[in-house]
């Protein structure tokens, strides 16, 4: 088995079936870190906690929706405006983030009272908004606050509103992956099946697992409008409460991201019948088959045709334009789950680039299973990293681009390697024939970028003058100085900003010009 032990993971020699490097002719047999269990105590370990992945991935795109935290000011504030998932309505919901701010006090003496009342402020607060959904932390759950029964009085003395409540606290699962499947469960179990939304085609569908981060879910639905086909839903970006909730009216399920949302979709199989099919919106390949299966379910082949043409005759060139010059640049693709699969093959067909890792934080057995299959021999595979674990894998590696979030990410730019932010994205939407052509244009610009390799450069050893600078330099060394505006007026007239006289050495200095002590 050819794991691989970090230097400074040494001294927990678990952490070694968490790390493979994919040699020639292995397989999934031999070459598959482990993945998904909980973190080993010590490795300080970088996942987010089961009430983010509720909350903060799947919850919050939701656009018309109160977003309340049961729980202490900082749980919401992580989750708050670190994605760009917007919204056709003004984007309410990065606007405004909401919390009960339990204190101490809350813990001890219980604060369902203190809940009731703020869910009745928000709605007071902003009237035309009829629709909240509330999230239990780990504060909020050890102390045992029914915030279902509260919701539901709430409910009763406000028939016009509606209130969905999510279970899922921090230590709820191994990582956010266990509050997407909460979440997922729960909005299913609570709301779905309880509206019904307007059928205007034959051709219905529910479009799963994508929070339109920086536009991405609003391209794909306008690629199947382009093909006559309804989009009821989207989960849950730009998606509305009221939509959601008729989930289960459509006549199929087309899943993107099935590490957060494929457990609504199987569900919505389960208990209504709906086919789930499997997409791909990055990469012009993968988009282009993605398509057409959607079209072939419902015998739309020939419009799916038309935007497959239309699209990559626009955007192909501009593409091989980039993938010229990406060619041969080695990259760290550290994403959170679905990317590890979705882009570890196509993203060097297509652009050039050599991926050298792949990592996840909170992707499952599956997820490594299918981003090493697709990964290149000599490729670094590792679930759950740390800070350090990746400073190593970076020094060792040495990539041109580390395509990550923006905490691992920040670390890479302290070593002088740029990287993209491919959770929040730098300049999305990233799906789509046009969104890889910005991916394409965004890696070149890192890569290229002329300040990144000014940052290289090693100055430390220049030359620097110390005799030739301000004199306030040669005076903050030989004396301590005196300023005019201390001194009495009757006794030495004040003679201006800069007129800076000291005689404890007995040394006299002259007036001081602006331009001397580098001020406008």
């Amino acid at each position: 088995m050819p794991y691989h032990t970090f230097e400074c993971s040494e001294c927990i020699p678990e952490r070694a079936m968490h790390a493979v490097i994919k040699g020639p002719g292995e397989d999934l047999t031999s070459c598959l870190p482990l993945g998904y269990l909980n973190t080993i105590p010590g490795t300080i370990s970088e996942r987010g906690c089961a009430y983010c992945g509720a909350k903060h991935v799947i919850g919050a795109p939701m656009k018309d929706v109160i977003h309340v935290s049961h729980g202490p000011v900082g749980c919401t504030y992580d989750t708050w405006h670190t994605k760009r998932y917007i919204s056709d309505n003004d984007n309410f919901q990065l606007k405004y983030t909401f919390a009960t701010d339990m204190k101490e006090k809350h813990v001890v003496f219980g604060a369902e009272k203190m809940l009731k009342q703020n869910i009745i402020d928000c709605f007071k607060a902003f009237p035309h908004i009829k629709r909240m959904t509330i999230y239990q932390t780990c504060a909020s759950a050890l102390i045992g606050d029914d915030i279902a029964a509260v919701a539901k009085k709430v409910m009763a003395e406000m028939p016009d509103v509606d209130i969905f409540v999510c279970n899922a606290p921090g230590f709820g699962g191994p990582s956010q992956s266990g509050g997407h499947h909460k979440i997922n469960i729960a909005w299913i179990d609570q709301k779905v099946g309880t509206y019904e939304p307007e059928i205007k085609s034959k051709y219905v569908i529910n479009y799963v697992g994508d929070y339109n981060i920086q536009g991405d879910a609003e391209i794909m639905v306008d690629y199947f409008q382009r093909m006559g086909i309804q989009v009821l839903s989207t989960f849950t970006g730009n998606g509305s409460y009221d939509d959601l909730r008729g989930m289960h009216l459509a006549h199929l399920n087309v899943l993107e991201c099935a590490r957060s949302a494929e457990y609504i979709c199987n569900e919505l199989r389960k208990r209504y019948g709906t086919p789930r099919l499997d997409i791909d919106g990055y990469g012009f390949e993968p988009l282009s088959a993605s398509l057409m299966k959607v079209a072939m379910f419902f015998g739309l082949e020939k419009e799916a045709q038309a935007i497959i043409d239309e699209e990559t005759a626009r955007w192909r060139p501009e593409l091989n334009w980039y993938a010229k010059r990406l060619k041969g640049k080695k990259i760290c693709l550290w994403p959170g789950g679905s990317k590890l699969w979705h882009w570890a093959h196509v993203i060097e067909e297509e652009m050039g680039v050599k991926v050298v890792s792949v990592y996840s934080k909170f992707g499952h057995q599956g997820d490594f299973e299918k981003g090493v299959a697709r990964c290149s021999e000599g490729a670094l595979a590792i679930d759950d990293p740390n800070e350090l674990e990746g400073l190593e894998a970076m020094e060792m590696l040495q990539p041109d681009c580390v395509l990550t979030g923006v905490r691992p990410g920040e670390v890479s730019k302290k070593m002088r390697i740029p990287y993209l932010n491919i959770h929040g994205y730098h300049n999305g939407p990233y799906k789509g024939y046009e969104g890889w052509v910005r991916l394409a244009r965004d890696l070149y610009n890192a890569i290229y970028s002329p300040i990144h390799q000014l940052s290289g450069m090693d100055i430390s050893k220049d030359e620097i003058p110390t005799d030739k600078g301000f004199l306030t330099r040669q005076m903050i060394s030989d004396v301590n100085i005196v300023d005019d505006r201390t001194t009495p007026s009757e006794e030495r007239p004040y003679t201006g900003d800069w007129d800076i006289v000291t005689r404890l050495r007995g040394k006299t200095y002259p007036k001081l010009e602006s331009q001397q002590l580098g001020t406008a």
